[in-house]
């Protein structure tokens, strides 16, 4: 499928076990860009849960004639960090990157945030492509262009737009994954439901027993149609300056709220503190009479179905609303937050009180 942004256009490529296409895409994929069509030299990171799975790759990116070196990096969401920023700035400066080195992001979506954040920021911007190998980041952080890092005490607040050249994603790798980490892409999953499609969120209630099953044909499918979904939103807001692109963030005031108050790396995975953010934010619209009790039931009812937590009762509920005063979404000192006007639609909005959100944090 291809996101289409002019010049900055990309393919997002879905396969199954296909490896013996990877260097054919990203030959094209880095042909299609001023800077990839020169490109001779590549850093390659990952992290050490993923690094076992980067030989192929890095063989297919030599035989490209394009020399590769390996920044392998802790697991964690810990890693995202201006640290580690500075480790990947230190070796590209050791290998000589210039404005033709390309920044291979092999992992998830904390190697995703991080090596997309060093591409865009290194000599004013590398080309920059994804092989996302969970779940959430192949749905959700691989596809649109936001890199960052952490700030100790703010999710993502350090980051800036930059489009990768291409994303490569095969569905093989998802065997592998731990039931928490597969779960955790799930919550990305069903934030597309709310959001965008009605039928998709009926598609994932009918659909509960073959996706945990990971069977391929279930697996495919969620995988494309949230990546085209996510697409499209992109495409037509990609700097989140018409407001349509916010839509994308459902569920995520609370959730950033919850992985700061926790600890990054802590109790809650950004999946699992998605998951309450979609009931917290949910119910908070109910409060609001924005939708009926039925529907917050039915959103709470699917996060339950696939394994993910509906509430942090044990965070405090001042250190939350404390965190979500830094969102980034905020304007004029007014926490925001996309909440569903039904199933398939959502409204960003600074209208709920401090009163509303703490009522919607009581049973969290």
């Amino acid at each position: 499928m291809l996101v289409e942004l002019g010049p900055r256009s990309y393919v997002v490529q879905v396969v199954s076990g296909r490896q013996d296409s990877f260097a054919g895409f990203v030959r094209s994929a880095l042909d299609a860009t001023w800077a990839g069509r020169s490109c001779r030299r590549a850093l390659l990171v990952t992290d050490r849960n993923v690094a076992p799975l980067e030989g192929p790759f890095r063989a297919a990116l030599e035989n490209l004639g394009i020399a590769t070196s390996l920044s392998v990096l802790p697991p964690g969401e810990s890693t995202k960090s201006l640290d580690c920023a500075a480790d990947l700035f230190d070796e590209l400066v050791r290998i000589r990157a210039d404005r033709h080195t390309v920044v291979v992001a092999l992992g998830g979506g904390v190697i995703g945030d991080l090596a997309g954040y060093v591409a865009a920021s290194y000599a004013r911007g590398l080309p920059l492509f994804m092989v996302p190998t969970t779940l959430l980041s192949q749905v959700d952080s691989s596809v649109g262009g936001k890199v960052g890092v952490n700030h100790p005490r703010a999710k993502n607040i350090i980051g800036a737009f930059h489009q990768p050249v291409g994303v490569w994603i095969d569905t093989e790798s998802l065997k592998s994954l731990s039931d928490r980490e597969y779960r955790c892409g799930l919550a990305e999953v069903i934030k597309y439901g709310v959001i965008l499609d009605a039928d998709f969120f009926a598609f994932l209630e009918q659909s509960v027993d073959a996706i945990l099953a990971r069977e391929p044909a279930a697996l495919r499918h969620v995988v494309a149609h949230s990546c085209q979904l996510k697409a499209d939103v992109v495409s037509k807001d990609e700097r989140e300056e018409t407001g349509l692109r916010a839509v994308l963030n459902f569920g995520h005031t609370v959730a950033h709220a919850i992985e700061s108050v926790a600890g990054y790396g802590g109790r809650y995975h950004h999946g699992e503190a998605v998951a309450v953010g979609m009931v917290v934010e949910s119910r908070l619209a109910e409060n609001l009479g924005w939708i009926d009790s039925a529907t917050t039931a039915r959103v709470e009812a699917l996060v339950e179905r696939y394994g993910l937590p509906v509430s942090a009762p044990e965070l405090d509920r001042d250190a939350l609303i404390e965190a979500m005063t830094r969102d980034k979404k905020n304007q004029k000192g007014k926490i925001r937050f996309v909440l569903p006007r039904m199933i398939g639609q959502v409204e960003l909005t600074d209208s709920a009180s401090e009163a509303d959100v703490r009522e919607a944090l009581r049973v969290a």
